[in-house]
């Protein structure tokens, strides 16, 4: 296993490619505004550490009060993002980056660390049987089946805001909010954006852009929720025949 690995900073943060989407010279909508928003975060102590190789190995966390999600906790880590793929899968990388994140919470004193789950596996989420494995647990839930998980060193727990809990608005119309934490947003807001235009689908797109409106979202998120009909469907990004399906209801 190369044990070769680099956390980004405000340093080499030009330089060194983002392995979430590894592209080479050519510019991507999607990168740009990920390094921006990576550019004023690393500072608050936003953590992305990657596999000094051209490969999708790497965690991303962040201290919970400057987290970009609607879960509120002292002291905490949140994982946004743990990601192996391809043919580093199976080397232990997954456990050496978990590892890494856990020992830089007790070194910095931390409570814990937390993520976001569900009671069913979903794909833009990191995978959380291989987090209990190392001892997260459920710790709250809401009431669509999504799940807090968390590791305590102390005994306290982290939860979601109160207005997570029913994941539903006002509005009717097919509703997504999102910010530019994942590289893969732009183009799927343009999609979304092609397909509504096309077929005269009332669609609010609505930016979140700073923690404030993280923080009272009305809903779980990672960096994407999606309404319709007032009742949330979904953390994942979309393709076409999966926002369809969410028209059809």
């Amino acid at each position: 296993m190369n044990t070769d690995f680099v956390n980004l900073t405000t340093e080499n943060l030009a330089n060194e490619h983002l392995c979430c989407i590894i592209r080479s010279k050519k510019p991507h909508q999607g990168i740009d505004a990920k390094r921006k928003w990576l550019s004023e975060r690393l500072n608050e102590g936003h953590v992305f550490r990657k596999l000094n190789a051209k490969a999708t190995v790497f965690i991303e966390y962040a201290p919970l009060e400057t987290a970009w999600v609607p879960i509120t906790g002292d002291n905490y880590y949140y994982v946004y993002c743990l990601w192996v793929s391809g043919s580093a899968k199976g080397q232990g990388y997954g456990k050496s980056l978990m590892e890494y994140c856990l020992a830089d919470a007790k070194e910095k004193g931390k409570s814990g660390v937390c993520m976001l789950g569900a009671n069913k596996q979903k794909a833009w989420l990191s995978d959380q049987s291989f987090a209990k494995k190392f001892g997260f647990k459920v710790v709250d839930t809401t009431d669509h089946g999504y799940e807090l998980l968390a590791l305590s060193f102390d005994g306290t727990m982290p939860k979601f805001v109160q207005q997570v809990k029913n994941q539903e608005i006002e509005s009717k119309e097919l509703t997504i909010y999102y910010d530019m934490q994942c590289p893969y947003v732009c183009q799927n807001i343009e999609m979304v954006k092609k397909y509504c235009d096309t077929n005269d689908i009332p669609v609010s797109l609505i930016q979140v852009d700073t923690l404030q409106k993280a923080k009272e979202l009305p809903c779980v998120f990672n960096n994407w929720g999606v309404f319709y009909k007032g009742i949330f469907e979904t953390v994942n990004l979309l393709d076409v025949a999966y926002l369809e399906r969410i028209l059809k209801k």
